[in-house]
This record gives C-alpha cells, sequence and structure tokens, in this order.
C-alpha cells in the first residue's frame, strides 16, 4: 500500500509530490475500500466485517505513519542543505549562484513543510470517514 521511505525523492519536489500521491492511494479510495470490504446485510455471514475493518485501518495507519515519516526525512535534508548554503553564503556574499540556490533550497522546503498540513488533513478525513 505505501511505498518505501526510500523510494521518495527529496531533491526535486515534483518527484516528491508525485511519490506522495502514490503513498496517498489508499486514503483516496477509503470509501470504495470500505464499501468492498464491508459485506451487505445478505453476505455478513460469509465476512467478518470486524476483522475485515480491522485490516484496513490497520493498513491505513501504517500508511500514515510512513509518509509522515518519509516527508519529515525530506524537510530534515532539505533543512540540512539549507543550512550549509546559508553558511556558504556567510562566506561568499556575492556570489548569486549561492544565493540562488539557496532561494530555490527555502522554496522547496518550505513547500515540503506545507505538505505536512496536507498530510494532516488527509490523514483526518480518513479517520473521519472510517469512524462513521
Amino acid at each position: 500500500m505505501a511505498a518505501p521511505v526510500g523510494t521518495l525523492d527529496c531533491e526535486d519536489f515534483s518527484m516528491f509530490q508525485e511519490v506522495l500521491k502514490v503513498m496517498r492511494n489508499i486514503d483516496d479510495r477509503i470509501v470504495h475500500s470500505l464499501n468492498t470490504t464491508v459485506p451487505t446485510v445478505s453476505f455478513s455471514g460469509k465476512v467478518d466485517a470486524t476483522q475485515t475493518c480491522k485490516q484496513l485501518y490497520e493498513s491505513m495507519m501504517e500508511a500514515h505513519l510512513s509518509r509522515d515519516k518519509a516527508i519529515k526525512s525530506c524537510i530534515s535534508q532539505t533543512s540540512q542543505v539549507v543550512g550549509q548554503l546559508r553558511q556558504e553564503r556567510a562566506k561568499d556574499s556575492d556570489n548569486l549562484a549561492l544565493i540562488k540556490q539557496l532561494r530555490k533550497e527555502q522554496t522547496k522546503l518550505k513547500l515540503m513543510q506545507s505538505e505536512l498540513n496536507v498530510e494532516e488533513v488527509v490523514s483526518d478525513r480518513s479517520l473521519k470517514v472510517c469512524s462513521h
């Protein structure tokens, strides 16, 4: 269900977003998953709905933790790059290429941090669907 953390490319933000999109499939399809795994009244004796829901919930929680860990790992890596670039800029404040690279990395860091907010919304929405 969830892509391994190692597949999240922290260097290229568009790839970072693409992998997160794939990792969020379980949440995007939660209503469909519930509708197809929880049996109707006529099939209720053939499937253990409680166990099926529990497995779906556990998969979803594992996916949430995996994504959270991956996003925070990329934030940490990018923060380190920003810190290094700031140190370099302090030594060479006239280097325009360095300033441009620093701004690019700072923007990427802000976008990654905003993905934590997106993750919170996605997770909350899925949990509300499961609790009803």
